[in-house]
């Protein structure tokens, strides 16, 4: 059987990996693709993966975004146009491009997705795929609305795929940067302002400023170094493994996506500056015991410096709880071989 995993980010090369191991355990072949994205060659190299880049992202206007999206469409469609070629079966975290190739070129689409917050994504893939997997602490109901098929649910969140598999922690660039600096180390991650559903940035750099007499802050931009030089705070200069530094971390704070859960997953407190709205994946690690907590940015940075410094260092052997949590890639492996099957 032959697969197709498309990983658009740093996350999903990650967990591209994790399944692409997992089929190729059982017998299958696998063909990876990402595009040029803060972190998904660099990552894809320290993880000794071949994916080929195909297209590049686009953060900025609508207009650049279609214009990408279609050049990419058009040369996966290219790739996959030989029947000789053409996967089984194809693989996702709502990767637009793959589903609307996949699904133009009738190769079957199993769709991986965390966020029903990301309509306009959803919008573009949901409807399309034929099974879409889901953490059981999200809600069908927006799935439903957007065109959802046939769901199925894990008890469990996507970065179990990776926290569960220390081989997917690569260490890269992590012992240059922390190199120097004093502990309690806390890492911010920047918001993300070219997603169609963000609102800008900024908030994020301000916490970090506001942080730094806790300790050493480390800054993580989305894309690039910042416009505004850092005073006191450190910002890697290349590629550095994010899931292995928040392991390394004392604290951890972000808006809310994958990294604070990858903290919490490892035992590092992770602080979610809640401005996306409800996260039903961090309240249900948070209901299991993970070190993850949530608060509004309305709160004002008075009361999130005091959060932070309560929690800073208050590290967890969280590992029992990781075990009682399921891994989805055995799910996924299965799905995608009862849709290649017929």
């Amino acid at each position: 059987m032959r697969i197709w995993l498309d990983a658009c980010t740093g996350k999903h090369v990650r967990y591209a990996t994790a399944i692409a191991r997992e089929l190729r355990a059982r017998g299958h072949d696998v063909v990876l693709t990402t595009r040029e994205h803060p972190d998904t060659v660099a990552l894809a190299e320290a993880l000794g993966e071949d994916f080929l880049v195909i297209g590049r992202y686009h953060p900025g206007d609508r207009a650049g975004k279609l214009l990408e999206s279609a050049r990419r469409m058009s040369s996966l469609a290219r790739l996959f146009s030989d029947e000789a070629v053409r996967p089984d079966v194809a693989i996702c975290h709502q990767s637009v491009e793959l589903c609307r190739v996949a699904f133009g070129l009738g190769i079957p689409i199993v769709c991986t997705s965390d966020s029903p917050h990301a309509v306009a994504v959803g919008r573009l893939t949901i409807p399309l795929v034929d099974v879409l997997v889901i953490s059981s602490a999200l809600p069908v109901e927006p799935y439903l609305a957007m065109g959802a098929r046939r769901i199925e649910r894990f008890n469990g969140v996507d970065e179990v795929a990776w926290a569960k598999r220390p081989e997917l922690s690569t260490g890269a660039g992590v012992e240059e940067l922390l190199e120097g600096l004093e502990r309690p180390i806390i890492v911010v991650r920047e918001e993300e302002h070219g997603a169609a559903y963000a609102r800008g940035r900024g908030l994020m750099w301000d916490i970090a400023s506001a942080l730094r007499d806790l300790g050493s802050v480390i800054f993580l931009p989305r894309y690039g170094r910042p416009p505004r030089l850092p005073e006191g705070m450190a910002v890697p200069e290349g590629f550095v493994d994010a899931f292995s530094l928040v392991g390394e971390a004392d604290l951890v704070l972000g808006i809310g996506g994958t990294l604070c859960r990858e903290a919490a997953l490892q035992g590092t407190p992770a602080v979610v500056i809640s401005y996306l709205g409800q996260m039903h994946v961090n309240a249900f690690l948070a209901e299991k015991g993970f070190p993850i907590f949530g608060i509004e940015p309305e709160r004002g940075l008075e009361t999130i410096v005091r959060s932070a410094g309560e929690l800073i260092g208050r590290k967890e052997d969280v590992r029992p709880l990781l075990a009682e949590l399921e891994d989805p890639v055995g799910l996924i492996a299965e799905l995608a071989e009862s849709l290649a099957h017929g």
